[in-house]
């Protein structure tokens, strides 16, 4: 990602699918015109990279001029089309190819439209690398579009924030979730994760998305997805992960101007942990950090064992059974600890000590990124 001003952007179309996408359109408008003569015009500032991506890779006699508009402020396309430079040679007669960087509500496009109205030219051709149909609001023709994008805000390879991005060589999007976090919390049975939770959450103002509190919630409430879910456990089987997937889709989607999430059960697998990453994806969003307490297993035994007491919990009770928990633990978080490595993204706390102490090195984590 990159940060403009006061907004991050995240990459969306390569350098390399660009150039694949300029040549294509050279091509196309070359073998359509064939032997004439066209006199390209972009539309400054937006244009000037593509326009001179596009000449160069041209590959029959052709002239270059530009004209000028400003139609942007900030994100938004403003309502007024101020022409800043216009014509200055006469195009009677000419076909002429209009290269736009983008089109999207078509106001600059009914603007060129007007200045071209008398100018008595053979031919006036419409072409735009990039185009957003869902924000055009005009019957204008175009008659050579490069890609079809989202309405959203884009930025590089001439496009600007407030001035700046024009000079990046591929194109990046808004990022429309800013400033959230999302963190992944593990720790073997005893660690203190719940404890940890409850102050991060507080904390870090994030929303505690506890797998087994949302398959409760589900299922106490019996929704649909709490009595598919119960379909499965009856008969002794594991619920699937996309119906997991489901239910925390459902609790970001409740909760979709949160600062961020933590969350806490989920994922076990690499397989969910790439689910996982999908379905923040899908949300503009992604995972910033997996956190494991680590804590040596005769400390958790003996902290486990004390709990019992109290808990009523039978599989807090039993040495055996608490051993065989840890190692259930260790073999499925080697395999995340893993998958989060390769991305950077894998931070080992340590987790003996005062409640203070471990919730203090928790926080020097969070706090670096």
């Amino acid at each position: 990602m990159i940060k403009l001003h006061d907004l991050y952007f995240k990459p969306f179309v390569s350098e390399q699918e660009l150039e694949g996408t300029v040549q294509r359109m050279v091509d196309q408008i070359s073998e359509d015109l064939k032997d004439e003569v066209p006199v390209f015009v972009g539309i400054l500032n937006g244009s000037f990279m593509f326009v001179s991506d596009f000449v160069k890779k041209y590959p029959k006699p052709c002239e270059v001029t530009f004209i000028k508009l400003a139609s942007y402020e900030g994100l938004k396309s403003s309502e007024d089309i101020q022409r800043l430079i216009g014509l200055t040679q006469d195009l009677s007669g000419r076909t002429v190819v209009i290269l736009e960087d983008i089109i999207d509500s078509g106001r600059t496009l009914a603007e060129v439209h007007r200045i071209f109205k008398n100018e008595n030219v053979k031919k006036l051709i419409i072409a735009t690398l990039f185009f957003k149909p869902e924000a055009y609001k005009r019957d204008f023709k175009l008659h050579y579009v490069g890609l079809e994008i989202p309405d959203k805000f884009i930025v590089g390879y001439g496009l600007d924030y407030d001035g700046l991005g024009r000079d990046l060589p591929t194109i990046y999007q808004l990022k429309t979730t800013q400033h959230m976090t999302n963190l992944v919390l593990f720790g073997p049975p005893g660690a203190g994760k719940g404890t940890q939770a409850e102050f991060l959450k507080q904390k870090y103002n994030l929303v505690h998305i506890s797998t087994g509190d949302v398959f409760r919630y589900n299922i106490k409430n019996e929704t649909a997805l709490g009595m598919l879910a119960k379909s499965y456990i009856d008969k002794g089987e594991l619920v699937p992960d996309q119906v997991t997937i489901d239910m925390l889709n459902a609790e970001v989607e409740k909760n979709a101007d949160a600062n961020g999430f933590l969350f806490d059960g989920f994922p076990r697998t690499n397989a969910q942990a790439e689910a996982l990453d999908k379905l923040m994806d899908s949300k503009d969003s992604q995972i910033n950090a997996m956190i494991a307490l680590e804590v040596d297993d005769e400390v958790l035994v003996e902290r486990l064992l004390e709990r019992g007491k109290t808990s009523g919990r039978a599989d807090d009770a039993d040495e055996s059974i608490i051993r065989n928990r840890i190692v259930e633990y260790y073999n499925k978080t080697a395999i995340l600890k893993d998958y989060y490595s390769a991305q950077n993204k894998y931070f080992g706390v340590d987790g003996v000590g005062s409640i203070e102490e471990i919730t203090e090195r928790l926080s020097a984590v969070i706090d670096k990124l």
